[in-house]
């Protein structure tokens, strides 16, 4: 068990004065260990905000490279770093951010051979994925192992964020009973404003905060459906 240091108490210090967060919350926040499957859109706000938060043991699976199209939206990569590995990128940013985090990375992708042996490891999961395959392995993989997983989805204007397999709630197939061999979409003829996954990923990394603290009302069994395009957010029980 790590437990919180003199420096922790000070960078952590407007968490830990929060009734429903404070040290205890602090402390299990520490001892978390989370898995980040996919460190794009969705994944750059995502992994600052849990580094930031003092989350423990972040792993990453990402097989990526840094490309010119991706900076428009993904904020934990620059101009300087096109090319590299964004695992090592973002393992470093995370480790900036927080040095005593434990980052494991994975450059692969996730697949039927190497999930049920990552998700494993994790107490909890955060899909940031791009297809509808990868989305729906993470999906039958957790609910299988009864890992709670923190789910997000962005398109043009608009996102949607859950919460699968919490305290004996609904799973991914609930939701979404068939989802499409392809998809709907190539990612790359995929238009959306560069906001649009920050905000997604943040709401995604809100909860997964809750979910090891326990504080809050979690999206299990509810989806949270918003159009930045109309300023509108709206929840939908499933």
């Amino acid at each position: 068990m790590k437990n919180l240091t003199a420096d922790d108490h000070s960078r952590f210090s407007r968490h830990i004065s929060l009734t429903e967060i404070g040290e205890s919350g602090q402390q299990k926040l520490k001892n978390a260990r989370v898995l980040v499957i996919g460190a794009g859109g969705l994944g750059s706000p995502l992994l600052i905000y849990l580094a930031a938060a003092g989350v423990g043991c972040i792993g990453m699976v990402d097989d990526d490279v840094v490309s010119l199209s991706n900076l428009q939206r993904q904020v934990l990569y620059t101009t300087a770093q096109l090319g590299k590995k964004k695992i090592e990128v973002a393992a470093q940013r995370l480790l900036d951010l927080y040095p005593e985090i434990d980052v494991r990375q994975y450059d692969s992708r996730l697949n039927a051979d190497n999930a049920e042996e990552l998700i494993a490891a994790y107490d909890v999961v955060a899909d940031c994925s791009d297809n509808y395959a990868t989305r729906a392995l993470i999906g039958q993989v957790t609910a299988k192992l009864k890992k709670p997983l923190a789910y997000a989805s962005v398109l043009n204007y608009e996102g949607q964020v859950t919460v699968f397999n919490y305290e004996n709630g609904p799973a991914f197939d609930q939701l979404y009973p068939s989802v499409p061999k392809d998809g709907l979409f190539k990612t790359e003829d995929i238009g959306l404003v560069g906001v649009l996954p920050g905000i997604a990923g943040s709401l995604q990394a809100n909860e997964l905060i809750k979910i090891i603290t326990g504080y809050g009302d979690v999206l299990s069994g509810k989806l949270l459906v918003f159009s930045i395009f109309e300023n509108r957010f709206q929840v939908f029980s499933y």
